[in-house]
């Protein structure tokens, strides 16, 4: 036996046991109370109450996350890949200042040889006979010191070179001979490259793109907070959009059980029932849509708040915990305006810019100066070793005696400046009529006066858009209103069908419609809501005040 012939065996029944057939009066309240027993009844051999809401989609077998608002926020902050990819850009900057200082740090020099030979005696002063050979030997340690100064683009040398000289030559004085000198040179720009020169210019550079670098992460991590939270949005709403959809299909399939009721006790067509049935379809067509909706914005919300298929969250159901409050706020635009232009990234990355063409032209303006380098050099020479005391010359020259001395006799004619040397010299080099400099910083200039344009339309575009969005909320705001006073009419109308469909003064078409009209508003308030909740955040990423209000501070190096 069908569940409607069960129905139809019940109510006939029903009706043989309460008056007879012949002078029985059934009252439109009767019906509807014979309705609700049979309802009850159905209920009851199916094995679900007669009000149970409806269910698509399948269960979810998943570990569920409640998620707050500022929860994802801050998982986004501490996971998401793309702020972990930015966050190395400013560091990689380090290395490369850090390389260009170098140059200006102090560097250790030093050179240790030996050198043997023989040569030929070719004349009488060459110490030795003819067809013989003269036998030398220099050893060389030397030491130095070099270092860049940063102050005035100069730099300073200090060496102390030495070596140890041995001869088979009779006309040497020294056998051992042990030389040494000591010099110290500093060379100081007057002109070019006193002020800045390359390696000072793309220092200040360097550091100014790495400036650059710290406001393109912050802009990124604006970006990604505003992404979240429309993403949180979009899946809150979509959470809620299906619970519209649950109820639509409880309110058709409420209505098909009545109208077969009525069919079952005569007094609905069977037609009817077809009709409460295609809407019962649509609206589980819609909370199909709904839930499709749902895991795709749920897949966009993970996107930015995971750390990779890894993470835990990645598997689970997120279900947002906070609920949308439509609390209209006043927007002053003129102070809206005010904030964009003192905290956006990309006005300050545009002067940012500016420095750097600034300190670009400032160089190449230092470049078109004359040459002109002031070069001071001081110098001490020591010598010592073992001396020859000889009689005769040429080679009849004997060594009759020795006076013993060593490399300690070279330091010591060297401290006590036996031999010092100085010199003071001025080198100029000026370009005779226009030079290559003086086209770059043509071009330079060229380029400065560009930013500065580009300044002037970012701040004019920024004032655009925050009015614009400020627009947007205020639209908003109206749209919600608007909205709510439509979803509380089509509740109403809804309900005055319901209530005169009972007493048979309205019909399965317009209820049917009603319904629908309803889930309409819902959605359709669902979406102002949701639009201004986005307005609401895309005027505080335009005013870049999204971190602030979040409570978000980016630590500075």
């Amino acid at each position: 036996m069908t569940r409607y012939a069960f129905f139809s065996t019940m109510l006939c029944a029903g009706l043989a046991t309460s008056v007879p057939a012949q002078a029985q009066q059934v009252t439109d309240a009767h019906v509807q109370e014979l309705i609700r027993a049979a309802a009850e009844r159905v209920g009851a051999q199916t094995g679900a109450p007669s009000g149970a809401p409806a269910r698509g989609g399948g269960t979810d077998a998943r570990p569920t996350v409640a998620l707050t608002l500022d929860d994802a926020v801050k998982l986004a902050l501490e996971r998401n890949l793309d702020i972990a990819v930015q966050r190395l850009n400013p560091a990689t900057f380090d290395y490369s200042i850090a390389n260009l200082r170098a140059s200006y740090r102090p560097a250790l020099t030093s050179q240790l040889s030996h050198v043997a030979n023989t040569n030929p005696s070719t004349q009488t002063i060459s110490g030795a006979a003819a067809g013989t050979g003269i036998e030398q030997g220099v050893t060389t340690y030397n030491g130095g010191i070099t270092q860049n100064i940063r102050w005035g683009g100069g730099s300073f040398l200090a060496q102390l070179n030495n070596n140890k000289q041995t001869t088979t030559s009779l006309t040497a004085l020294f056998n051992p001979a042990f030389n040494t000198n000591w010099a110290a040179q500093y060379t100081q720009p007057l002109l070019r490259n006193f002020k800045i020169d390359n390696t000072r210019q793309q220092l200040a550079i360097t550091r100014l793109n790495q400036d650059i670098s710290e406001i393109q992460l912050q802009a990124s991590i604006i970006n990604i907070v505003s992404n979240v939270r429309n993403a949180y949005w979009d899946l809150l709403f979509a959470t809620q959009s299906v619970e519209v959809a649950k109820r639509s299909v409880e309110l058709a399939e409420r209505l098909v059980r009545d109208n077969q009721t009525r069919v079952e006790i005569g007094t609905m067509a069977p037609i009817d029932v077809v009709q409460a049935q295609s809407q019962s379809a649509t609206q589980r067509q819609n909370l199909a849509v709904a839930e499709g909706t749902r895991r795709t914005n749920e897949l966009s919300l993970k996107r930015l708040i995971v750390a990779g298929t890894q993470d835990p969250n990645w598997n689970a159901a997120i279900v947002p915990a906070d609920q949308p409050e439509f609390a209209p706020q006043p927007i002053d635009i003129a102070a809206a305006v005010k904030r964009a232009l003192e905290n956006r990234t990309d006005l300050q990355q545009a002067k940012k810019n500016l420095q750097v063409n600034d300190t670009t032209l400032k160089y190449l303006n230092n470049q078109t100066l004359p040459q002109a380098d002031l070069v001071a050099r001081y110098g001490l020479i020591g010598q010592g070793g073992t001396q020859y005391i000889t009689s005769g010359t040429g080679i009849n020259r004997v060594v009759t005696g020795e006076i013993p001395g060593g490399y300690g006799d070279a330091l010591s004619s060297l401290f006590n400046r036996n031999y010092p040397t100085w010199t003071m010299q001025l080198n100029v080099t000026y370009p005779i009529g226009t030079s290559a400099a003086d086209a770059t910083v043509a071009r330079a200039r060229v380029q400065v006066n560009q930013v500065e344009a580009q300044l002037k339309q970012i701040e004019l575009q920024i004032a655009t858009d925050v009015t614009n969005a400020a627009t947007n909320v205020q639209n908003g705001v109206e749209r919600v209103e608007a909205t709510q006073a439509a979803r509380e009419f089509a509740q109403r109308t809804l309900e005055a069908e319901q209530s005169k469909f009972e007493v048979g003064m309205s019909t399965n078409y317009f209820v049917v419609q009603a319904q629908r009209d309803l889930a309409t508003a819902q959605n359709n308030e669902l979406q102002a809501v949701l639009a201004y909740r986005k307005a609401l955040v895309e005027l505080e990423r335009l005013q870049q005040t999204s971190l602030s209000t979040s409570n978000i501070t980016i630590l500075g190096r």
